[in-house]
């Protein structure tokens, strides 16, 4: 072999060389990259990841984070990645701000998308602006179960995206407000959608118990009360929106500081729905004055088969508001089996039972509130009754 070839031959052999006949590639740059699989993070005391912001920083889209029970003092973080869940493992793990805080708002800013958080507990939130939150909302899509929200500036807040929904079940917020009147136990910007079921949203320090700005709003099965606080509103929708409340148990306390615990518009109807239905509630008054629901010029709102306790206008007066009002009812407190315990389940011998009328099938509640943050099935049995709770 001559000299040449033969020193060609050992630089194929080598790899030194990269040439290829025309039409033969080995350059493989223009292939995707297999996916990743998505992987579970295990957190804890005893871990080799100690708390969760050590998860932040290692975990990918897609992934689980576990946590263990117990609290995590002073630990906060940002979550950058999408379709990710975040979970108290056998238990909530409890995150307690103790003065720190994720970019000066909140204990987790979570900027990722489609995530889930479950069984998680945070508290303590507080920052400069005033409304440091347990939770600060900024990507598309947040889905909150089992979780508990207290002693923040905001339980959770959330920014505007009209292609974001908010989903929060079997939850607790409780004393969550700066005090300032502008800081809530819940408060959703101009997103798509926000659904809550099955809480316990109570004892906003002058905040509302629940405000958003979705355009649709669905509120199902809850228990919505003021307690010893003053808190305003009970449920403040104030750019009006497509909007269910049905099958709430609602008390406003004593010391609230807005006598209305319904405000349906408040700055202007601004979403492109304007309707409103308000089916199947308990609604308690326990100032000595106040509305029930309060409703914007211009609104159209379905008032049916509520129960209402207290002094109080059913709706405010003096609007052009449209208002349909169908077999509502006013009881007193022997009708319920332990109001002093906020416990609006019905007696039997209640003026209640069976006096329910028709409601179109979209509208009806599906859920009923079960203490102390869960929901059960509404049954449907022969005619129905009215306010929260079906007599079982």
């Amino acid at each position: 072999m001559r000299p040449l070839v033969h020193a060609l031959v050992l630089a194929l052999a080598a790899g030194l060389l990269v040439g290829a006949p025309a039409g033969a590639s080995y350059d493989d740059s223009s292939r995707a990259p297999a996916p990743r699989a998505p992987r579970t993070w295990h957190v804890g005391p005893d871990r080799d990841l100690e708390a969760p912001s050590a998860a932040a920083a290692v975990a990918g889209d897609g992934d689980t984070v576990l946590i263990d029970p117990g609290t995590y003092s002073g630990d906060v973080a940002t979550w950058t990645q999408d379709d990710l869940t975040l979970r108290g493992d056998g238990g909530r793990a409890h995150l307690r701000a103790d003065g720190n805080d994720a970019q000066g708002k909140a204990i987790w800013v979570i900027a990722g998308d489609r995530t889930t958080v479950d069984r998680i507990e945070l508290s303590g939130a507080a920052v400069p602006d005033r409304n440091g939150a347990g939770i600060r909302a900024e990507g598309t899509d947040l889905t909150v179960t089992r979780s508990w929200f207290h002693h923040n500036e905001m339980g959770i807040l959330t920014g505007a995206d009209p292609e974001s929904d908010i989903v929060v079940s079997r939850s607790r917020f409780f004393r969550n407000g700066f005090g300032d009147g502008y800081s809530h136990n819940l408060y959703v910007g101009a997103v798509r959608s926000l659904t809550v079921t099955g809480s316990w949203l109570s004892r906003a320090d002058t905040g509302h118990e629940i405000k958003s700005r979705a355009a649709r709003n669905t509120i199902v099965g809850n228990r919505i009360s003021d307690g010893d606080a003053t808190a305003s509103y009970s449920i403040d929708l104030p750019d009006g929106g497509l909007s269910l409340v049905a099958g709430n148990v609602v008390v406003q306390g004593p010391r609230s500081d807005n006598p209305a615990l319904v405000s349906y518009g408040a700055e202007g109807l601004t979403n492109p729905g304007h309707t409103l239905w308000v089916v199947h509630n308990t609604f308690v008054n326990q100032r000595s004055s106040g509305t029930f629901v309060s409703l914007a010029a211009g609104a159209r709102a379905h008032l049916r088969n509520n129960l209402f306790v207290g002094p109080g206008d059913l709706t405010s007066a003096f609007t052009s508001a449209t208002v349909e009002l169908r077999a509502n009812r006013r009881v007193g407190p022997d009708s319920f089996v332990d109001p002093d315990r906020e416990d609006y389940r019905l007696l039997a011998s209640s003026p209640a039972v069976d006096r329910g009328g028709p409601v179109p099938r979209r509208w009806r509640p599906r859920w009923e509130y079960a203490a102390p943050a869960d929901r059960v099935r509404r049954p449907t049995v022969g005619r129905p009754d009215l306010g929260a709770h079906e007599l079982r």
